[in-house]
């Protein structure tokens, strides 16, 4: 039978009291616990003070992180924890490098085009989840969502307001680009958004299709405008030759459970 350890006392009320007008929720919550712990082993002050504050620093920095994640608009679940790197047509070092986000901090573009099922998507955003657990913040969008971006701005003139808003990101994260049909509000955003990240912000982009073939998807001289700023620092990453993840499970039996 295990025995429960007993229930810290609380805070007397001006102590809680203080800490809740200070703002210092997470040395509130663990401070209970602490002084107990403190007072039956005789830490000195200067241990309980370092406890407390560590505690306090590590529940801000959480809350940042869960704080950004919620803001990035990242889809949930892909990070790269389910990746399988060994499956991946991407090589193993280069997977690795881009994993150290220095690129991001040099402020360089990722493109990576394929098949779909490839697992483009799932990589980028990974890295998006990576990026903020190191404590950068990621936007993330596809060219639908940003089409309805310029379109909502566009209205009362706001679009460079919310285009300089949308690269303070350290990452923008463009998803599935050439899946689907491209509008005209999606091809100017997307070249806004291009340009005004250029030698400034770290964009990651995924495409069914080579940048070289943008000219399929939009006008040409637009086309040509935004390939020329995405390429210039970009690192370029082709998932052909591979076949699809979503395919291979459901070839396999694995996309779904079991009827009972």
């Amino acid at each position: 039978m295990t025995v429960k350890p007993p229930t810290p006392p609380p805070l007397p009320d001006e102590l809680e009291r203080l800490l809740r007008r200070m703002r210092l929720p997470y040395i509130r919550r663990a401070a209970p616990e602490v002084i107990a712990t403190a007072n039956a082993q005789r830490w000195d002050h200067a241990e309980v003070l370092r406890v407390l504050l560590t505690e306090e620093v590590a529940g801000r920095e959480q809350a940042t992180v869960r704080m950004r994640r919620k803001a990035s608009g990242l889809p949930a679940g892909k990070t790269f924890d389910a990746w399988e790197q060994d499956r991946s047509a991407i090589p193993k070092p280069t997977q690795q490098a881009l994993k150290t986000l220095e690129w991001v901090d040099r402020a360089e573009a990722l493109v990576v085009c394929g098949p779909s099922g490839t697992g483009k998507s799932h990589f980028i955003e990974a890295l998006g989840h990576l990026a903020i657990d190191k404590g950068k913040t990621v936007t993330w969008h596809t060219l639908e969502t940003l089409a309805q971006l310029f379109r909502r701005h566009r209205a009362d003139d706001s679009i460079n307001k919310a285009i300089g808003k949308l690269i303070r990101s350290d990452l923008i994260l463009i998803d599935d680009v050439g899946l689907l049909p491209v509008s005209p509000d999606a091809a100017e955003a997307l070249f806004r958004v291009v340009d005004a990240a250029y030698e400034r912000r770290s964009l990651a982009l995924s495409s069914n299709i080579h940048p070289s073939g943008f000219d399929e998807l939009m006008p040409k001289t637009l086309a040509t405008a935004t390939v020329d700023r995405l390429m210039h620092h970009a690192h370029v990453i082709v998932t052909e030759g591979q076949d699809s993840y979503r395919l291979a499970q459901a070839t396999a039996g694995e996309g779904v459970r079991p009827l009972t």
